[in-house]
């Protein structure tokens, strides 16, 4: 069976299983400060040459998508490399133990579903470190499933299994076959909370199309349709870095007008994250991880 994936960006760790465990015992010992200068100054720089492709894409969203200057573009597009570098230092010094400040805006929309005995959609994208998230936005009362990509690399599984595993917290993998949606189906039934990125579109799934930063964009129809056919509330949940140790968890609901028919509610739930989504990425236009062209599955502008 055809393997579930993304045509242009695979979202997995750089690096094998040997370099993420020498990884995780440095950051036992030292500051990860340290390690974002090493990353800023050695390993930036040759990484966009080599990867000249998804610097061009990061670069067509600053310059066209956010209509900045060429200079500035250019910068950006450093900075946001080096926000990435950090971000993924971040994740490995949390698998070494190390913990971060959480500052969460919006914290009462997620604790009163929590309380309540139906299941609830959290709604994730590829900006900020939204993976922190895992290991500070939970609930005692209600497992917490995340639907996560099945292409990861193994060391990463076995440190998200071991570190999620402590927070009531369920990985479900994509599968091929989709299987993947009976587990969904269940775990919401039972009242529980399921996590899920809806910026990108897998495999074969259908999307809608909406104006993102002033071009027409795809995003993919399913967390969208579960929810409308599920009828549960919808929260979008960014995890932005603040600091060289802090993160700023934001939480919004996903509203739409009540009483919205099915595929029109899922598109209107859609449109409604678009929008929600847009606002994050200008307010924190560096931190926005998707290092192939957005608007564009040709690769043409």
């Amino acid at each position: 069976m055809e393997k579930l994936n993304h045509g242009k960006w695979s979202g997995t760790t750089y690096g094998n299983g040997l370099m993420h465990r020498w990884l995780i015992r440095l950051l036992r010992v030292t500051d990860v400060r340290l390690m974002y200068a090493f990353a800023t100054l050695f390993v930036i720089p040759p990484t966009m040459l080599v990867n000249g492709r998804a610097a061009k894409a990061i670069y067509r969203i600053y310059r066209r998508g956010l209509m900045n200057g060429r200079w500035r573009s250019a910068w950006l597009t450093y900075a946001n490399h080096c926000a990435f570098a950090r971000i993924i230092i971040d994740k490995f010094a949390m698998y070494a133990g190390r913990k971060f400040r959480m500052d969460i805006t919006g914290y009462e929309k997620f604790a009163s579903l929590a309380e309540k005995p139906g299941g609830f959609i959290q709604l994730s994208s590829h900006i900020g470190g939204y993976e922190i998230a895992g290991y500070s936005l939970v609930a005692e009362t209600k497992r917490f499933n995340a639907l996560i990509f099945g292409g990861e690399k193994e060391s990463v599984m076995a440190n998200r299994e071991r570190l999620f595993s402590g927070n009531n917290i369920r990985m479900i993998t994509m599968q091929p076959d989709m299987s993947h949606l009976f587990t969904i189906n269940r775990a919401l039934d039972n009242g529980e909370i399921l996590s899920m990125a809806a910026d990108r579109i897998f495999g074969s799934q259908k999307s809608f199309t909406f104006d993102f930063l002033g071009r027409p964009a795809q995003f993919p129809q399913g967390p969208f349709v579960i929810a409308a056919m599920k009828e549960v509330p919808v929260l979008f949940v960014c995890v932005m870095k603040s600091g060289a140790g802090s993160y700023r968890i934001i939480v919004n609901e996903v509203n739409v007008p009540e009483g919205t028919p099915g595929r029109k509610r899922a598109e209107a739930l859609a449109r409604e994250y678009v929008r929600q989504l847009e606002e994050v990425v200008r307010l924190y236009p560096t931190q926005w991880f998707n290092y192939y062209n957005f608007w564009d599955s040709d690769g043409n502008q």
